[in-house]
Parts: C-alpha cells; sequence; structure tokens
C-alpha cells in the first residue's frame, strides 16, 4: 500500500519538504495526505489544506506526518501524531528540553511508531567517508559564517527569542552542533564553556563560540555567526581533516584540494522504508542537553564593534570569517583572545546526556 504523508508547516521552510513529497510522489512512492498551516500557502492540486492539525489528522488519516514549525511548538504536536497512529519526521531542533526529549521517546516507544529526526546532512556519504578517517581524533571542531540581515529576525513573532529557542547555534547552526556529535562518536560532555554575542537587537544570540569537554577528555569547539559579509558555508574539523557538511566535500589531510563524495539517503524515504532509521530520535539526546543548556543561559553580550553590511540590511561583525575558522582550529574562545568586545565564558557542568532513561 502507498504510505501517505502529510506536512505541517506547508509555508516558509516548509517548501523544502514540499518539494521532496512531489518528487516522491511523482515517482509512486508516497501520496500525498494533506498539507497544514496557521496561514493560507500555496495549495497544492488535488492535496486538502487544513489550518488545524487535529481536524487534518481526523479527516486525512495520514501514515506519516512531517513537522516543519518552530521548534517550541513539536512536541504537542508530536505527540498528537503518534496518538492518531502516524511516523514523523520531526524537522530540527526535535524538542527544546531534555524533558521534553524524554517525554516524546516513551509516547514513540508506547505507540510503536517511527521518529525520524530532520538532521538530513548525517545521511550522507561524505560524513561517512570523514568519520572512518578521524575516528580516534581528541578534538573535533566546527565554524561556518553566514549573513542574515535585520529582516531575517521579522519573519515570525518568535525569531529572534530566546524562549523560542531560537538562536545561531540551536537554530541556523543546529546542523554543525550535530555533525561535529556525530563525528565524536559517543562523546558524553561534562563541562560547558560559552560566549553568545549579538550584533543586533534581538533577544538571542546572531555568533557564538562553544566548548565542550568530555568524561574521556575529547574537546568539541564550534564557532559560528550570521553576521559575516565573508560566507563559511559550515566545515567540521578533525586535525587536518575537513568536512564541508552542507555541500558534501571532503580534503583529508593527504588530499591537495576538496573532493565532493555524493550521496544522500533522503530521511523521508528512510522513514517510509523501514529500514533502520538514520536519526532516530535517540541519536539526538546529547544535541538536545547541550541545546537546552545553550538557550538557559544568560542573556547574549552586544558587539559593538560592527559596521554595516556593504548591501545593507544591518551590520557585521569585521573579519568574523576568519575569526571563526581560527576559534576551530586553535580551539581558543574569543575572550581567550584578547578581543575588546569578548567577554568571559558562561561555564557549567552539564548532565550526562547519556544518562539512564529508565
Amino acid at each position: 500500500m502507498t504510505p501517505r504523508v502529510a506536512l505541517i508547516g506547508a509555508g516558509g521552510h516548509g517548501h523544502s519538504h514540499r518539494r521532496t513529497l512531489k518528487d516522491l510522489a511523482g515517482r509512486g512512492l508516497l501520496e500525498i495526505a494533506a498539507l497544514c498551516d496557521r496561514n493560507a500557502v500555496e495549495p497544492e492540486p488535488g492535496v486538502p489544506f487544513f489550518d488545524d492539525h487535529r481536524a487534518m489528522l481526523t479527516a486525512a488519516g495520514p501514515d506519516a506526518v512531517i513537522i516543519c514549525t518552530p521548534p517550541h511548538t513539536h512536541l504537542p504536536l508530536a505527540l498528537d501524531c503518534l496518538a492518531a497512529g502516524a511516523d514523523l519526521l520531526l524537522e530540527k531542533p526535535p524538542v527544546v528540553s531534555l524533558a521534553e526529549h524524554e517525554t516524546l521517546a516513551a509516547a514513540v516507544r508506547d505507540s510503536g511508531r517511527r521518529c525520524q529526526v530532520g538532521f538530513q546532512a548525517l545521511g550522507s556519504a561524505a560524513l561517512a567517508t570523514f568519520q572512518a578517517a578521524v575516528s580516534d581524533a581528541e578534538h573535533v571542531s566546527a565554524a561556518g559564517a553566514w549573513w542574515r540581515p535585520d529582516s531575517y529576525y521579522r519573519r515570525a513573532p518568535w525569531a529572534g527569542r530566546q524562549a523560542a529557542f531560537d538562536g545561531a547555534l540551536v537554530n541556523p547552526f543546529a546542523h554543525a552542533l550535530m555533525q561535529a556529535l556525530a563525528v565524536a562518536d559517543g562523546f558524553e560532555p561534562v563541562t560547558m564553556e560559552l560566549e553568545r554575542y549579538r550584533t543586533r537587537d534581538i533577544q538571542t544570540d546572531d555568533t557564538t563560540f562553544l566548548r565542550l569537554s568530555g568524561v574521556d577528555g575529547r574537546t568539541i569547539t564550534i564557532a559560528v555567526t550570521l553576521a559575516s559579509a565573508m560566507f563559511v558555508a559550515g566545515e567540521i574539523r578533525a586535525g587536518e581533516n575537513v568536512l564541508e557538511y552542507p555541500t558534501d566535500r571532503v580534503r583529508l589531510a593527504d588530499d591537495p584540494a576538496f573532493r565532493e563524495i555524493p550521496g544522500r539517503a533522503g530521511l523521508l524515504g528512510n522513514l517510509l522504508s523501514g529500514d533502520p532509521l538514520i536519526v532516530p530520535l535517540d541519536r539526538t539526546r546529547t544535541f538536545t542537553a547541550v541545546a537546552e543548556a545553550i538557550v538557559a543561559s544568560p542573556p547574549p553580550a552586544l558587539i559593538g564593534a560592527t559596521e554595516p553590511h556593504p548591501d545593507g540590511g544591518g551590520r557585521i561583525l569585521p573579519g568574523a570569517d576568519a575569526l571563526v575558522r581560527q576559534v576551530a582550529a586553535t580551539g581558543l574562545l574569543p575572550s581567550e583572545m584578547d578581543l575588546p568586545w569578548a567577554v568571559p565564558p558562561q561555564k557549567g557542568t552539564l548532565a550526562h546526556a547519556q544518562a539512564d532513561r529508565g
């Protein structure tokens, strides 16, 4: 029987899922059961539309549901879908706390359904190649430098709000954190040193630096910003080995240049296949533990040393691209580099993400 798949959150980022749905439906691999969004969206011919997810679940009866809504709304939607007998493809970040993670994990177990989390880069052949080359690395780092204009933080009422689980590392750069954790397989963070900054009038951070230390002495350092005039796609580094995870390019220590390693297993197709999940909810537990600690930390410090973006739309941190790469390469945080705008890190102890689940 052809599985019937619905989408909750059919506008905005949901358009990427709509493209996947139409592609798989065109190949006869699924039927698009329904679209749902609180706001009016461009319709799909022949596909029913709902503005209430409960009404959609009752009327459409989907076999699987994609949830692509703000992170703080995920848990109640997921619980309703599981109770209706549907499998889940849940966008990242999956939930906003370990308590929510445990609640959802219990619901998945009790329902007998499947829950895949939308960290699509974990399905790449490039990641597998990189992991095999750096399996004994003691230090893993990640760097990324993007530009988001001020309008990015006006796109939705929850954008730029810390309470809504928005922030550079827990939302747009969530893949950087998850990729680093995946490369450092089995990493259990004990301590966290965190520097959060903002370059504009928002509640959360747009520039974030994080250093995690694990029970086995390994470390992860991450440096990301949304206030850069120069673009760094997203790099995971272990020694001289680098994975550019958005593009699936790898440069190993003996490689003269980056090489693309094609091949990504689609997460929706994997969910519907019945094969072992690529990103089961349990695989994201450490991510949730770290993300929750980031969001629970004090508000970010304002960086005053900014200048207008050459194209307008907001302000940038000069040299941000070089800075994130320097932090990733050295493992030093900005406050350890004597930068005039840097503030001491917030330090804390993390509950072991691999603690007994009961």
